[in-house]
């Protein structure tokens, strides 16, 4: 994983954009694995807002169900 400076010391982890997504789509989200510890989900159009952080077994848990309602 490669890790861009952002703004003071803070580091701004690279984020994924999910394959299902396009540039026009309406529900976006991008993924990022700043550790081993955590994964984070934001919203592409909205990158400075809210993001989510999961456990990597959360994050296992939740893709079988996220994969059967798209």
């Amino acid at each position: 994983m490669t890790l861009k400076p952002s703004s003071g010391t803070e580091r701004e982890p690279n984020w994924a954009k999910s394959s299902y997504s396009t540039d026009e789509g309406a529900q976006c989200v991008e993924v990022a694995t700043p550790d081993t510890h955590t994964i984070l989900i934001r919203d592409s159009k909205n990158p400075d807002g809210p993001r989510l952080a999961f456990t990597p077994a959360t994050w296992a848990d939740f893709l079988p169900y996220a994969t059967e309602r798209h």
